[in-house]
Order: structure tokens, then C-alpha cells, then sequence
């Protein structure tokens, strides 16, 4: 019988991370949104913070 291989440990230790800025994401949107459709784009916005970060980042060194 041919030996088993083990796949190696994969990365992952973004996610805690990436969970405590979700967190400080919706927080920080959440209050700014009145109706409901408002507080849904709270947490949408709260998903893709990190783009939201990368973008003002950019805009900053491109000047």
C-alpha cells in the first residue's frame, strides 16, 4: 500500500484579525445609517473595509 501523504498546514491567521476589524467596521457605520436599507449597506460596507483602506491609502501616496 502506498504511504499517505499529509497536506501541509495552511495559512490562516488573517481571519481573527479580520473579524475584530469587521466588528470595528460595523460599529464605526452602523450609527451613521437611519433607515433599513442604510444599515444593510452598514454591513456590506463593514465586509469590504479593507478595500475602503487600500483606496485611501493609494489616494494618499499618489499625491
Amino acid at each position: 500500500m502506498p504511504k499517505q501523504v499529509k497536506a501541509p498546514p495552511q495559512g490562516g491567521g488573517g481571519s481573527p484579525v479580520y473579524g475584530l476589524g469587521f466588528i470595528g467596521a460595523v460599529t464605526w457605520f452602523w450609527p451613521q445609517a437611519r433607515d433599513p436599507k442604510e444599515k444593510a449597506l452598514a454591513v456590506l460596507k463593514a465586509m469590504v473595509w479593507p478595500a475602503f483602506l487600500v483606496h485611501a491609502a493609494f489616494k494618499v501616496l499618489d499625491k
